[in-house]
């Protein structure tokens, strides 16, 4: 296993790309500058998206992450403002591609645009050691731990490499990348007509009968299963020939 995560560094912002080659220094807080290119930000307003963002998403769950601000639209003129306040949109999420909200709360003219923003977020998950070929049933040598980019795609990362043990990719991966379950095959638990185990839990209980598959138990696809009394209900597969019903 590797060394404890690193703690957050404000300072590797330089690592990114800037909002503009055009950016100003601003002497109000906040305040726009409107170059021959379109607006851009102040190095005031900018810090202030940043620690915006990160006040967000850094967290005991997340222990390190960046952010990359985009450009404004060059179509953009904006009247004068001489505050401009950085806010998140409701329902936006900080992850990957997104977005961050800018508003004139002193100026002759109320205007409000948004930012395109990135947000990387880092953390542990598990990489292929060497290439791997589709196909390949991944053993514990496959496999090792580090830091990844936990926002660089959209399928989850695995965050436990001992869980996918014997389990059997579905498309290659290369030396260093991240395993996600995208990558993974799915598991076929039972096939139809086989006997399954069926179990109906509920909040502080649960109920445990027996009933026939009528559909193959693939996992994360929901199956449907006839009882011994002849009802046909429809669950997930959790396990080998095992049916779950969330009451």
């Amino acid at each position: 296993m590797n060394s404890p995560l690193p703690t957050l560094r404000p300072s590797r912002r330089a690592a990114f790309a800037p909002v503009a080659a055009a950016v100003l220094a601003c002497t109000a807080v906040g305040a726009l500058a409107q170059p021959t290119g379109g607006p851009a930000l102040g190095a005031p307003l900018e810090a202030q998206v940043r620690q915006l963002i990160l006040g967000r998403v850094v967290g005991p769950a997340t222990p390190r992450a960046e952010v990359a601000l985009g450009r404004l639209d060059p179509r953009l003129r904006l009247a004068a403002c001489q505050k401009v306040d950085a806010y998140i949109p409701s329902g936006t999420r900080l992850w990957g591609s997104s977005r961050v909200g800018l508003r004139c709360v002193d100026g002759p003219t109320p205007w409000n645009v948004y930012l395109p923003v990135t947000v990387h977020v880092f953390g542990p998950g598990w990489v292929a050691a060497a290439p791997l070929p589709a196909g390949h049933v991944l053993a514990q040598a496959d496999l090792r731990s580090t830091e990844i980019n936990l926002s660089e795609q959209r399928s989850p990362a695995i965050p436990d490499g001992q869980a996918v043990l014997g389990r059997t990719l579905g498309q290659p991966l290369s030396a260093g990348q991240a395993l996600r379950e995208v990558a993974l095959k799915s598991r076929q638990w039972f096939g139809p007509g086989e006997t399954v185990q069926v179990r109906a839990v509920g909040g502080g209980f649960a109920i445990v009968g027996s009933g026939e598959a009528l559909t193959a138990g693939m996992e994360g696809q929901p199956v449907r299963v006839r009882t011994d009394n002849g009802k046909v209900v429809s669950g997930m597969p959790v396990g080998e020939r095992v049916v779950e019903i969330t009451l």
